[in-house]
């Protein structure tokens, strides 16, 4: 379909890659306790564009570039996987009372997002490492075939932002009220990220 080598794998990817945890998810979820429905939604935009700028510097040759020189790459994702486990380590570590692990400003969520998002280990390696797995090579249809891709990604990266800034925003009240429900979460989080990050370290 339009030169994507599968397309039902291709949003399924989508899908698993959005619901791994990650700076991302923090970003939506700390916008939404700070500035309601409109902050999540504000956040959502600012990761759809970090989504788009990564994606299209895949298209434009970085990917490319990185595939030609694995060391590049395996510091990229070392990197990345340090700073995944560093982020999990200040979730397990935070107290009540303590700065969110990612400080998010009021009135700039939009901004934050995408800067957290263009920065985001997980989606650097998924756009630089697995993108360009989907694209044919035979049956691509140059910039038509890009452009699904982008509003596919686009399209879904809403929809998953929506739905965790609903859910975010409706659950805020109640997990205010229960500091021990937050401890929770937070070590929950942070054992994910810490667990994401090894995995992304041993992945090849």
């Amino acid at each position: 379909m339009f030169g994507i080598a599968d397309y039902s794998a291709f949003i399924i990817a989508i899908i698993i890659f959005l619901a791994i945890p990650g700076p991302g998810n923090l970003a939506l979820i700390t916008s939404t306790s700070k500035g309601g429905i409109l902050g999540g939604l504000a956040a959502t935009l600012g990761v759809i564009a970090g989504d788009q700028v990564l994606m299209w510097l895949a298209v434009a040759g970085v990917a490319a570039l990185l595939s030609a020189y694995p060391t590049a790459f395996n510091a990229v994702q070392w990197l990345g996987a340090a700073y995944l486990a560093w982020l999990g380590f200040k979730l397990l570590t935070v107290k009540p009372g303590d700065k969110p692990v990612l400080n998010i400003q009021p009135r700039h969520y939009f901004k934050q997002a995408m800067m957290i998002t263009l920065l985001n280990p997980k989606a650097i390696v998924f756009y630089m490492a697995f993108f360009p797995l989907f694209v044919d090579p035979v049956k691509q249809q140059g910039l038509l075939t890009y452009a699904v891709m982008a509003a596919t990604i686009a399209a879904l990266t809403f929809a998953y932002g929506l739905t965790a800034t609903l859910i975010s925003h409706f659950m805020a009240e109640r997990i205010r009220a229960n500091p021990r429900a937050t401890s929770v979460l937070h070590k929950l989080a942070g054992i994910f990220l810490i667990g994401f990050g090894v995995k992304l370290a041993l992945s090849k």
